[in-house]
């Protein structure tokens, strides 16, 4: 099943990249959005590990041609006026006048994996003039020529072909940490380290108190903005996008788990009972409130968080790859409904297709100790998730999970009248579980009490609870 995920996910991307988006209904590529440097940079990416991979072996000169295909259109949208502002940069799409810094940094990566395939220095090239020059200046310029009151560090959201600035610097653009490492790594050149220490300095703070964008005086208010009335909202992809970055350049830093850990808590509310942040983020997540503020899952950032869920989430990958591949062909949609998966626009996307398919070829079932004992001793349960809508309240049927289930100890049963000790169990499992939540187990149904995580040198390992049987 995963190969013919993956498989799907391939074709899709050799298909249509570097549009943005396909539309089903129509079968055409989405006019509206057309071609962009971010599909193209994910689709390279994903490309370049795609052609050493073992599904993909008989498939490597049409990979090989495809990254040629993607990363040409990549130097076709480079700005080679050395007159103009956005001098290196991309246009964000094909029809935009833009040029925006968090391109820039998508495109970096790729340009560099396809010259390491094709040893085309053109591609080289132009991945220094992007970030030495138009990431350089993006930093810098808006200081020297007064559009901030200062120098920050940070870069300016974007620049147009006619000179104009939106110079807000965003959480986002702490994605050039990679593109800034890996051009420090081919060139050495200290200027790239001096950029990043820089940009570091400048986003964590806004980072670690999770908000979106600064605006810079002078025409800013020289205070950091999240989203939303009141501003209580953030992109749950800016901060993905910002978490995969630093995770890579610093590791399980503080300011990694802080982050990971507040965002990833947020769970389902009377408002989205459904939403599980294993599966993915929602899309606009109110951090003062606690709680989605949206009805969707942000399909993306099940593959932009995989680096960090593969080595200290296991339990969160473990939930969120069987989820799409119960539904694989949904979430190639970007955004999808918390209880039914449904598409919020009937558009495919590139970029969420590219980092899906990187998780599912990178994707390995857990390992640990308490995997193998499920795998031997486990029964298989069905976990019915509770929802609440205007004080109707009604559980949805996932797909059944394995589960250790146990007889409950007496010393942790409190017997309400009408029950027996033998009315109640302790389940043991990795799928991801909620207080009040049903559980079908031997044909007899139970409700799930308050739900402990267990967790070790700060994995999660499993997910515990006391249920008690209905009594109808």
């Amino acid at each position: 099943m995963p190969n013919d995920a993956l498989r799907t996910y391939f074709d899709f991307i050799m298909s249509y990249a570097p549009y943005f988006y396909y539309l089903p209904d129509s079968g055409t590529v989405d006019p509206e959005w057309g071609r962009g440097p971010t599909p193209a940079a994910f689709a390279i990416e994903f490309l370049y590990e795609a052609y050493d991979a073992k599904e993909f072996e008989t498939e490597k000169t049409s990979i090989y041609n495809k990254i040629v295909v993607l990363a040409d259109y990549l130097l076709l949208i480079q700005c080679n006026d050395n007159l103009k502002l956005a001098y290196g940069g991309f246009k964000s799409k094909d029809d935009s006048t833009y040029y925006y810094s968090i391109d820039a940094m998508r495109a970096i990566p790729a340009l560099l994996k396809a010259y390491d395939l094709t040893g085309a220095v053109a591609y080289y090239d132009a991945a220094k003039l992007a970030g030495g020059t138009f990431l350089y200046n993006m930093q810098h310029k808006p200081s020297e020529l007064g559009i901030h009151d200062k120098y920050y560090g940070g870069f300016a959201q974007a620049v147009t072909i006619a000179d104009l600035w939106v110079p807000d610097m965003w959480i986002i653009d702490l994605y050039s940490l990679k593109a800034l490492k890996s051009l420090y790594t081919r060139t050495g050149e200290a200027k790239y380290q001096t950029m990043t220490s820089d940009a570091l300095g400048f986003h964590r703070s806004g980072f670690e108190n999770i908000y979106l964008k600064y605006s810079p005086p002078p025409n800013g208010d020289g205070a950091w903005h999240r989203t939303g009335l009141p501003e209580n909202l953030i992109y749950d992809d800016d901060f993905a996008y910002a978490l995969n970055a630093l995770y890579g350049y610093e590791g399980w830093s503080k300011s990694v788990k802080e982050v990971y850990d507040f965002i990833s808590a947020i769970g389902a509310c009377s408002e989205y009972p459904a939403y599980n942040s294993a599966v993915c983020w929602a899309g606009y997540v109110d951090v003062v409130n606690r709680r989605p503020a949206c009805e969707y899952y942000d399909s993306v950032t099940s593959g932009i968080l995989y680096e960090i869920r593969n080595t200290l989430d296991a339990l969160a990958i473990e939930q969120s790859v069987k989820t799409i591949l119960q539904s694989s062909d949904a979430f190639m949609f970007w955004g999808v409904k918390f209880p039914d998966y449904s598409p919020v626009e009937r558009k495919k996307s590139i970029v969420t297709v590219s980092w899906l398919a990187h998780l599912l070829l990178n994707y390995n079932p857990v390992a640990s100790a308490f995997a193998r004992i499920l795998q031997t001793y486990g029964e298989l349960v069905t976990i019915h998730t509770r929802r609440e809508v205007d004080g109707t309240v009604s559980y949805s049927s996932n797909a059944t999970v394995l589960a250790v289930v146990n007889p409950a100890q007496a010393n942790e049963i409190l017997i309400e009248p009408g029950y027996a000790s033998n009315d109640y169990v302790r389940i043991y499992l990795l799928s991801a579980i909620a207080h009040r939540d049903r559980m079908t187990w031997r044909n007899t149904e139970y409700e799930i009490g308050p739900v402990e995580e267990v967790r070790f040198r700060d994995q999660l390992m499993y997910h515990t609870a006391l249920c008690r049987r209905l009594i109808k």
